[in-house]
Parts: structure tokens; C-alpha cells; sequence
């Protein structure tokens, strides 16, 4: 028998032994905070930690590189939308909805690859899956230089979806495993929040590139791709070496560091079932779970919203009035606003332990955002307001969302599966962004602006409604009905349930 299952077996016989010596029903509760604190104080004598330099090298070597990554990746994925500006659709030809379509299908592959590629990172290491997915992301970027017809566009497209589906859920998915639920925001906002760093520097550096329009015979719009690619393509090297594996095989942790940081996580999170081995059935067995789809469909919501303000705002501060260098260099300040506000909420968040009232917050934020671009039509100052207002509420309640269910999700298997999930079916919504914002409705937009606040107010609801769900679990798990049933499952099921153990409590 197992470690892992020893430590099952004996909690239960525990709980056995408290029905024992009971003559009434027992009461079962949490651990409370500061009993979970006492148990990690014992837990750092024991091992010799410094648990504040400890935390301090998990944070320089995990996070960073991961913000990296993902800076990478999104700034390949956006500069589509800064190309445009430079008049890539009419060299390409491009008419209809043909540059809507080279979006949408960036997407498509989201939905299929997202699950099967944390399937896949249990068994190859992911400083080489992760390193080598974004070497093929800046190496398609860079052919998207070179494109000569729509068909061409499609085709890179299609494959920076591949390349990026493999490898954006497993960064949360490691993330996951490295800090508790109190930890956890703060370290997922400044990652998240990368993104509005490359929304900023995809607006500045094509305000930059402008200057090489016509070099070598090649337009500005190309050279986007090219010296953006050519960025990611090279650092996916350096990648290779900095990025961190699980925490049960980090290259930077010694024996005894791994060996404390898992006791931790059991003590907070709930024991992680590393070591179990797991197959395509458990994992279409975790779709069952009402769980996975609550929250990956309030992420949906907001990333119709997302999509289509980073894929057009350049466009609609354009058409403001702006030069195509100006609108550039005019998108950049709502992204540093929406950066600041999503690590400013985060650290609240981790103080208070608590997610809904910020989600709540920043999606009504986004809302108003929303509204003043669909009703300042004739009023260029107050749509503008409405970008900083749209782009900081946006992103600020995404990384919120993918953090507070991915730390409630406890074991590898129910992590993996949620975040993939979460991750890929959201970006179902990249699909619909790409088709609601059409030339034909410029420069009001309205269809494209109506809808996404129809999905904001969407993901509000599902936000709401799994805050209850969590909160009536939490009350459920209290119950010796809950426990007895838990505790009759075989030892490997009780592993693979995860957070779904009577001693889990969901963040709320």
C-alpha cells in the first residue's frame, strides 16, 4: 500500500474511532485556520525549512518563466489585430468576413487539445512540452510574415491554436500544484496580467515597427510578425531551461524541500495523487461533476468580452479619429490600467480569502465599460473611458475566475481535467468574439458590443451560481451522511475524488 493510501486509511479509521467513543452523532467541522497553521509550524521544525525563502525560490523559479511564456504566446496570438491596422487584410485580399474567419479559427483546436494535452504532461516533463509548444508558436508566427492569400493566414493560424492549447491550461495546472488556496491569486494574477503587458507592448512595437515599412521590400505589417515570432522562437531556449516541472520532480527543489512542500499542500489542498496512475476513463469520469462546468462556463462568458476588446480596440480607437500610430500607441494605457487593477485585487483577494465579491466586482466594472463604448458613439472621450474601463474589469475577473476554481479542484487528476476544461471550453467563446465585431457595423459596433455584455451578464450568473454550489457543498461536507458515503468508496477512488473529500473546504 501506498504512502498516499496509508494516510487515506488512517483518517478514516480516525473517523471510525470518533463514531466509537461517541454515544451521540458526532459533529464534524474544518480544520480551522490556525489549526492548519499549527500543523505547518510542526511541519517546518521537523524538515529545517525557512518557509519565507522558501516561498520566496518557488516564486523566482516558477512564476517568472511562466510569465514569459504566456507573454509570448499572447503577444504572437494578438498582433493579428495590430497588422491590420497596417493594412494586412487588403494586401491579402481579403473581403467578407475572411479576416473574422482567420481569427475564429485559432480557436477550434482550443476545444479539442486543451484536456488531452494535460493528459499528456503527466508523462512528458513540462519544461519540454511547454518549451517546445511555444519554439512551434514563434516559428508560425514568423511564417504568418510571409503569407501570401487568406488560405495561408487560416492554415498559421490553425496551427498557433494547436501550439498554444498545448501548453496555456498546463501552466495553471502547475501553478495549482505549487501553492495553497491563500497563496495561490496573487501568483495567478501576475501571470494572468501578462497579458495586458503584451496587449501594451504588441500597441507599442507596432507604433515602432512602422519605421522598417518597405525594408527588404517587406511591409510593417510583416514585419510584426516576423520580429515577434523571431522574439518567441528564441526564447523558447531559454525556456527549455528555466521552466519548472511538477513539485514532486522540480529540478530546483531538493529531496527535502519536495518532501515539505507536499506535506503542506496535503495539509491545505488535500493529497495531491501524483503517484497514481491514471486513464482516459478516470478522466471522462470527472466531466460527471457539475463542478467542472460551473465555472468554465462563466469563463466563457467573459472571454467573448476579451477577445473581441483585444482583437479590436485598436480598430475602434482608429476610428476615434487617431492616426494607425496614434490608435497604436493610444491602446497601449488601458492595458497598464487593467495590469494594475488585476495585482492590486489579487493581493486584496488573498488577504481577505475570498474570490465572489471580486469577480462580482470587476465583471460589473467591465459592464460599465462595455456600456459607455455601445452608448458614446458620438462622444470619442467617453468610449475611450470605456476601454480603460472594459480592459480592467475584463481582465482583472478572468484570473480570479481560473484561480478560484482551479485551487478548489484538489488532486492532479480533478486539477488537470478542471483547468484544461475550464481553459478550452472558455475559449469556445474566442469563436463567437471574432464574428460579432464586423466591418459592416464599424464604427459603432453595436451587434458585437450588445453581445458581449449579453455574455458578461452570463458570466455573472454562472460566477453567482457557483458560488452557492461551492457554499452548499462546504455544508454538505459537515454532514455524517457525506462522510459515510465518502468513506465507503475503495481507497484509489477516495485519491482520485480530490476535493470532493469531506476534509477539502471550497474557497469561497
Amino acid at each position: 500500500m501506498s504512502d498516499l493510501h496509508q494516510k487515506v486509511s488512517e483518517e478514516h479509521s480516525s473517523y471510525a474511532g470518533e463514531k466509537e467513543d461517541s454515544a451521540e452523532v458526532p459533529v464534524y467541522g474544518f480544520e480551522s485556520d490556525d489549526e492548519k497553521n499549527a500543523k505547518l509550524d510542526a511541519l517546518i521544525t521537523a524538515h529545517g525549512i525557512n518557509h519565507t525563502k522558501l516561498m520566496w525560490k518557488i516564486d523566482i523559479c516558477v512564476v517568472p518563466p511562466f510569465c514569459l511564456l504566456y507573454f509570448l504566446a499572447f503577444l504572437d496570438r494578438v498582433n493579428i489585430s495590430n497588422a491590420k491596422v497596417y493594412g494586412m487584410a487588403d494586401d491579402l485580399k481579403l473581403t467578407g468576413n475572411q479576416f473574422n474567419t482567420a481569427l475564429t479559427i485559432f480557436f477550434v483546436p482550443y476545444v479539442f487539445f486543451e484536456v488531452l494535452s494535460n493528459f499528456a504532461i503527466k508523462r512528458i516533463a513540462p519544461h519540454i512540452w511547454l518549451s517546445g509548444c511555444i519554439l512551434c508558436f514563434g516559428a508560425v508566427s514568423i511564417g504568418m510574415g510571409f503569407v501570401k492569400n487568406f488560405g495561408g493566414l487560416v492554415a498559421c493560424r490553425f496551427l498557433l491554436g494547436i501550439f498554444e492549447s498545448g501548453a496555456f491550461p498546463a501552466v495553471f495546472y502547475i501553478l495549482s500544484n505549487y501553492y495553497q488556496k491563500q497563496e495561490a491569486q496573487r501568483r495567478f494574477s501576475v501571470f494572468f496580467s501578462v497579458t495586458c503587458l503584451a496587449g501594451a507592448a504588441g500597441g507599442a512595437l507596432a507604433a515602432k515597427i512602422i519605421e522598417l515599412d518597405g525594408r527588404y521590400g517587406i511591409e510593417s505589417w510583416q514585419w510584426i510578425f516576423i520580429i515577434e515570432g523571431a522574439f518567441t522562437a528564441g526564447l523558447a531556449f531559454v525556456l527549455f531551461f528555466t521552466i519548472s516541472d511538477f513539485p514532486e520532480t522540480a529540478r530546483f527543489l531538493n529531496e527535502n524541500e519536495r518532501a515539505f512542500l507536499k506535506a503542506k499542500l496535503e495539509i491545505f489542498n488535500g493529497a495531491s495523487g501524483f503517484e497514481e496512475k491514471t486513464t482516459l476513463k478516470d478522466t471522462g469520469g470527472v466531466f460527471k461533476d457539475y463542478l467542472i462546468w460551473l465555472p468554465a462556463i462563466a469563463y466563457f462568458g467573459l472571454i467573448v468580452p476579451a477577445y473581441g476588446y483585444a482583437y479590436f480596440s485598436p480598430t475602434i480607437i482608429k476610428q476615434m479619429g487617431y492616426t494607425a500610430v496614434a490608435a497604436q500607441n493610444h491602446s497601449v494605457y488601458p492595458w497598464l490600467l487593467a495590469f494594475g487593477l488585476s495585482i492590486s485585487v489579487s493581493f486584496a483577494s488573498d488577504r481577505l480569502q475570498m474570490r465572489f465579491p471580486f469577480a462580482v466586482g470587476a465583471i460589473l466594472w467591465a459592464l460599465m465599460g462595455l456600456a459607455f463604448i455601445l452608448g458614446g458613439t458620438h462622444n470619442p472621450r467617453l468610449r475611450y473611458a470605456g476601454c480603460f474601463l472594459t480592459a480592467s474589469g475584463i481582465y482583472t475577473a478572468m484570473p480570479i475566475i481560473v484561480c478560484w476554481a482551479s485551487l478548489n479542484f484538489s488532486g492532479h487528476l480533478r486539477k488537470s481535467v478542471g483547468t484544461a476544461w475550464q481553459i478550452g471550453f472558455g475559449n469556445i467563446g474566442g469563436i463567437i468574439a471574432t464574428f460579432i465585431f464586423l466591418a459592416k457595423d464599424s464604427p459603432r459596433y453595436v451587434p458585437g458590443l450588445s453581445v458581449s455584455i449579453a455574455f458578461s451578464c452570463l458570466a455573472l450568473l454562472f460566477v453567482c451560481i457557483y458560488f452557492f454550489a461551492v457554499r452548499r457543498l462546504n455544508r454538505l461536507k459537515l454532514t455524517e451522511a457525506y462522510r459515510s458515503k465518502f468513506s465507503v468508496k475503495s481507497l484509489r477512488d477516495q485519491v482520485l475524488c480530490g476535493d470532493r473529500n469531506p476534509n477539502f473546504k471550497y474557497l469561497l
